[in-house]
């Protein structure tokens, strides 16, 4: 086992507020609430614990232990529910979809970096317990997004008409896609563990949401992991006052606009807000809610309420109120006792929006951190790349990009006109300076035939590249199959694959070697040698 890691700005795969954000530039820092080292946690804890309230954490102890009632949860996993009721207990939550069998990999990497995030902080502030948490997506509604996943390049898919929320989903038509993923997974004793998990998720339980709670605890149970469905009516009456003020006064339509409006001077804008950022749930049903002519009414339903009704309405069934992606996050926020959100760089993305809202309405805005990114490479392909001197900065070069690069370092010809342009670039200097002393107005003939030479080179320079590619064919299609092999679709690894892939090769050590070698303050993309 050999681990590497270059800085997330070097791959090329992460947006410019990423970046800055790792970099602590002081532009962001309006935007988010204290940067994760493990000093700030600190400062976290007292700010939550104090917020936090008694009564809160029993009815999430009790929740999440009724969501329980038919898993065979360990005795860590245990302790951890019961932890919650203590205010000396704290979470650190990512949160995913409901993607079929886990979707891509990195659905483990968040895990894991929560995992490993509560153990580093249990060792810094021993006074303390730290509960890893997977909040499951359970109200989400676009099922194509998590309806199949990638397997050996082939993408294996559930097809079938979806309405309301994922997590209600009955389980029909999944055998069919047992049988087919099950031919690809050939003989081997990880091969039978995979499709008795598989079967065992999705063929034995009734609906998305408990399929996914088996199949998440079987993966993570032995460390403590707790899978909370905050599709449950005792944590909605928790967040109805938070749903009544968002319905009678849209205040995350005006804070999220107004900090929209600051963020978009740099950066892109992820989401942006509705005036009322709520869904209304039934069986078979999640659509927006609206208010139009003086009633809120559900979007393409004839279900509407006056002002009273609908409070009444709140009162009565606050399980029919989803929070869309504006609201989640401080749904989160209200019904944990939480630090700190892990997530992908698309997530932290819209979090940075919600600082001035989670102000407003008075609830501590957690610490957002990166989740643990990795790129892994088996001991045959780590050769390959040695043999090939392609280095780890190289392999994630945009596909172009690496060739040319890998073409002019193994060709016998230089075919690297820089010295060339640079020649040029001081030959026109001197035409310009003769131009301006005799007649200026041979400037702009001067300044075409430098752009007329220039592309010139760079054509000529195209062209040879292409010609010595054609001659070393054979070393160019070696690199580029190792290259596709490693980022699958010209994309990272970790949004493509799925886990069960490298199970078939790692088999029980998968998770462990993770859990072993993801660290998630390091703030650094890893590479593993498996």
């Amino acid at each position: 086992m050999q681990q590497k890691s270059i800085p997330f700005h070097k791959t090329g795969y992460f947006s410019s507020l990423i970046c800055d954000y790792l970099a602590e530039k002081e532009n962001l820092s309006q935007f988010y609430n204290r940067f994760p080292n493990i000093e700030n946690f600190k400062h976290q804890i007292e700010e939550k614990r104090i917020s936090f309230r008694e009564q809160s954490r029993a009815v999430l102890a009790h929740a999440v232990k009724g969501q329980y009632n038919d898993l065979e949860a360990s005795e860590l996993t245990l302790q951890n529910i019961e932890s919650l009721s203590l205010e000396n207990t704290f979470t650190i939550t990512t949160g995913h979809q409901l993607n079929l069998f886990t979707g891509p990999l990195y659905f483990l990497y968040k895990i894991v970096s929560a995992i490993n995030l509560s153990k580093t902080l249990k060792k810094t502030y021993p006074e303390y317990n730290f509960v890893p948490v997977y909040w499951m997506a359970t109200e989400d509604h676009d099922f194509d997004e998590i309806n199949y996943f990638n397997f050996k390049g082939k993408k294996v898919q559930w097809n079938r008409e979806s309405q309301g929320a994922v997590g209600e989903l009955s389980l029909e038509g999944l055998e069919d896609v047992f049988n087919l993923y099950s031919q690809e997974l050939g003989i081997s004793k990880n091969a039978d563990y995979l499709r008795d998990l598989f079967n065992n998720a999705y063929l034995n339980h009734d609906n998305l949401a408990d399929a996914t709670r088996y199949l998440a605890n079987e993966l993570f149970k032995d460390y403590g992991l707790v899978i909370v469905d905050a599709n449950d009516i005792d944590l909605k009456k928790q967040f109805a006052p938070f749903v009544e003020d968002e319905l009678l006064n849209q205040n995350a339509f005006k804070s999220v606009s107004e900090t929209n409006k600051a963020l978009s001077k740099a950066y892109g804008i992820q989401v942006n807000p509705r005036e009322i950022n709520l869904f209304y749930l039934k069986e078979n049903l999640r659509e927006r809610i609206v208010f139009e002519d003086d009633l809120y009414k559900v979007l393409n339903t004839e279900i509407s309420w006056s002002k009273q009704d609908i409070q009444k309405e709140l009162f009565e069934h606050p399980e029919r109120f989803s929070p869309n992606v504006i609201m989640r996050p401080l749904y989160q926020e209200a019904i944990l006792p939480n630090l700190c959100y892990i997530g992908g760089g698309g997530e932290l993305a819209y979090w940075f929006q919600l600082k001035q809202f989670f102000n407003k309405v008075d609830i501590p805005f957690p610490i957002l951190l990166l989740r643990n990114s990795v790129l892994i490479k088996t001991e045959q392909q780590a050769d390959k790349l040695k043999k090939l001197h392609i280095s780890d900065e190289d392999i994630f070069l945009k596909r172009d990009t690496f060739i040319n690069k890998k073409v002019r370092e193994i060709s016998n010809i230089n075919i690297d006109f820089s010295t060339q342009k640079e020649h040029l670039e001081t030959q026109f200097e001197a035409l310009f300076k003769l131009a301006e002393q005799t007649d200026k107005s041979f400037l702009g003939a001067v300044k075409a035939q430098e752009i007329k030479q220039k592309k010139g080179l760079e054509n000529l320079e195209k062209r040879l590249l292409k010609a010595q590619k054609k001659t070393l064919a054979d070393q160019v299609s070696r690199i580029t199959e190792l290259q596709e092999q490693l980022f699958p679709g010209r994309s990272l690894q970790e949004r493509n694959t799925n886990f069960s892939e490298f199970y078939l090769e790692y088999g029980d050590q998968l998770i462990p070697k993770l859990i072993e070698y993801l660290e998630p303050l390091k703030g650094e993309f890893i590479i593993l040698n498996l």
